[in-house]
């Protein structure tokens, strides 16, 4: 019978692993065992499903270690633990039960002792065994010391376990932390910069670890600081499990270099070790905002311009062979590639707008849009809305953000028709944008920058508009710096029957009727008329014939 001294295996155990972990923890379980219960050997292992084999934590035979020490347990006593999953005891003959064991033959063994090491939950995480060269007797005493040194190293193995179980989820924690695309900032009570991800470095404009410890509001436009207080007093006035809020109108923040962008905005607060924290997220929404309001441009050119189309009525080729029209086309291509500002003069209905449209065709911002503006047809209240845009809120009617027409006409060219009837507070606001190329936005105190090419046309005299202070002098030169005027159509009456031939035909196509030309005596009677509404009169006088005739043969 072997003796123990129950009291002393404790305290020697105690000792031993009391500051041990790891490695030494389990070189102190293995030494201790064996000593305790007077055994050649002892060891602790891991289990390797996969290779079918036992991994030694720890391996002590007749004295010395064994290093790094892996076997396969196929076919051995170990593997009657592996199954049986309980304590196996072996008290002597073991050579008899496994006769074909090497290992049991090159140590002499007679007995055998070995359990799986069991967490709280009942899953095993290793293994424990003692071997001897002479026999291990069946005695609760005994049995009782090995279930202690087993219990003890299967706590030691639960806390591996967990340590590194927390250290991987910190390790996810950390990488989700760190590639978020939001920036994640953690603040004190005091709201300084407790912790950071790289998010939040890259979006304020500064290098790793720069922001720790920095006053977060310092980081913050004047009315965002007082908004985040009133914000923070709401948050602990919620309920526990409930404090965290939305900031639904967002954050305005301001970077190391003093730019300043909006950020949407949460914030969450939580206590560790009696002191208050605060989780704050933050989005830049700069970008979002910049293409949805690039996205509504684009959409409102796209409006404009499905106007523009139904308006032109294919009628934009420059029609006529008379002397002032070829004048007025010499005129034309002279100026179009420069790039001036150019005033187009003429009565009513000479065809200044298809002048216009010519002179942008053949300019090199041809492949940008040019943008029509009638002065005289928009509201007075309305027109510099129209002219530059206006905020949402700017005015009554105003639910959203809009981009005016010079903003449409960015790297094209504007036509301001009947320039004439702009009032003297808008012609300076015109002045502004024709010399500085910028402008306000109705409701707006940012400056917007544009590149336009200004072509303005009128039916009124701005030089006696001038001098009754009705226009002014400085816009007046401003835009008179290329002056084309076009004839009136009784002075270039040899244009008449080419207007009137290819207005009659496009009509006939359009009807879907064939189209009968006009005789000498349509033509002579055409051409006795003064037209005090020039080619516009006169195309609503054939579409109306051409109308005519087609009720007719109907």
């Amino acid at each position: 019978m072997r003796e123990i001294d129950k009291d002393s295996v404790l305290r020697n155990l105690m000792e031993c692993t009391a500051s041990a972990t790891g490695e030494r923890f389990f070189n102190c379980i293995v030494e201790g065992l064996s000593k305790a219960l007077g055994t050649e050997g002892a060891w602790c292992t891991v289990l390797n499903k996969e290779k079918k084999t036992l991994r030694a934590l720890a391996f002590l035979m007749q004295g010395e270690w064994l290093e790094d020490y892996e076997y396969d347990f196929t076919g051995s006593v170990c593997e009657e633990v592996i199954l049986a999953d309980k304590l196996v005891h072996h008290p002597d003959n073991v050579m008899d039960i496994y006769p074909d064991s090497d290992t049991l033959k090159s140590y002499k063994a007679v007995s055998f002792m070995g359990a799986p090491l069991k967490d709280k939950d009942g899953v095993t995480l290793g293994y424990l065994s003692v071997l001897d060269t002479r026999p291990i007797p069946v005695d609760d005493n005994l049995i009782g010391i090995f279930n202690i040194f087993a219990n003890k190293a299967a706590a030691e193995l639960s806390r591996i376990r967990a340590e590194a179980t927390i250290r991987e989820r910190e390790g996810k924690l950390s990488s989700l932390f760190e590639s978020a695309m939001d920036s994640i900032i953690e603040l004190d009570g005091g709201l300084r910069i407790n912790l950071v991800n790289s998010a939040a470095e890259k979006l304020f404009g500064f290098g790793s670890g720069s922001l720790v410890g920095s006053d977060f509001t310092r980081f913050l436009s004047k009315e965002s600081r007082v908004k985040l207080t009133g914000i923070i007093k709401e948050l602990h006035m919620q309920p526990d499990g409930r404090r965290y809020v939305w900031i639904p109108s967002g954050l305005e923040a301001v970077t190391q270099s003093g730019g300043r962008f909006s950020a949407e905005a949460t914030i969450s607060t939580y206590e560790a070790g009696k002191k208050i924290f605060y989780t704050l997220i933050l989005r830049n929404v700069n970008e979002r905002i910049e293409a949805t309001r690039r996205i509504r441009s684009l959409m409102d050119a796209a409006e404009y311009l499905e106007e523009e189309i139904k308006d032109l009525g294919n009628f934009d080729d420059i029609i006529g062979t008379s002397a002032p029209m070829r004048e007025v086309m010499q005129d034309v291509n002279q100026v179009a590639g420069t790039g001036s500002t150019v005033l187009i003069l003429g009565e009513t209905g000479t065809g200044k707008e298809v002048i216009a449209r010519t002179i942008h065709k053949s300019s090199g911002r041809s492949d940008r849009p040019l943008i029509k503006v009638n002065c005289a047809a928009i509201p007075v209240h309305l027109i510099e809305s129209e002219f530059f845009g206006h905020e949402a809120g700017a005015f009554t009617g105003a639910t959203k953000k809009r981009d005016g027409r010079f903003t449409l006409a960015d790297g094209g060219t504007i036509f301001l028709d009947e320039v004439g009837e702009l009032s003297l507070d808008l012609q300076a606001k015109l002045l502004r944008v024709l010399q500085e190329g910028e402008f306000e936005p109705v409701g707006s105190s940012s400056t917007k920058k544009v590149d336009v090419r200004v072509l303005a046309a009128t039916n009124r005299d701005l030089k006696k508009s001038v001098e009754k202070n009705e226009f002014r002098e400085d816009l007046y030169y401003r835009l008179n710096v290329f002056p084309i005027t076009l004839p009136p159509l009784r002075d270039r009456s040899g244009d008449i029957e080419l207007f009137a031939r290819s207005f009659a035909d496009k009509f006939a196509k359009r009807m879907g009727r064939e189209f009968h030309p006009l005789s000498d005596d349509c033509i002579r009677l055409l051409k006795s008329y003064s037209w005090p509404g020039n080619v516009r009169e006169l195309q609503n006088v054939i579409y109306t014939v051409t109308a005519a005739r087609r009720r007719s043969s109907a």
